[in-house]
């Protein structure tokens, strides 16, 4: 039996603001804002939900070290 993803709410959360908002992102930067905040508690890999903020956040340290 699977764990609950932690940040399940989070993404949902994201899903009904871009539906709510015409999919405009910067309506969203609040609930946004509050994902990167979950994903940021839970070690690489703990929430599938994260998968995406994590290689963006993977990308901007690549970028970074350049």
């Amino acid at each position: 039996m699977s764990q609950k993803d932690p940040c399940q709410k989070q993404a949902c959360e994201i899903q009904k603001c871009l539906q709510a908002n015409n999919y405009m992102e910067s309506k969203c930067e609040a609930v946004l804002r509050e994902m990167r905040k979950c994903c940021a508690r839970y070690p690489e890999g703990r929430s599938i939900c994260c998968s995406g903020f994590e290689k963006e956040e993977r990308e901007k340290r690549k970028a970074g070290s350049l």
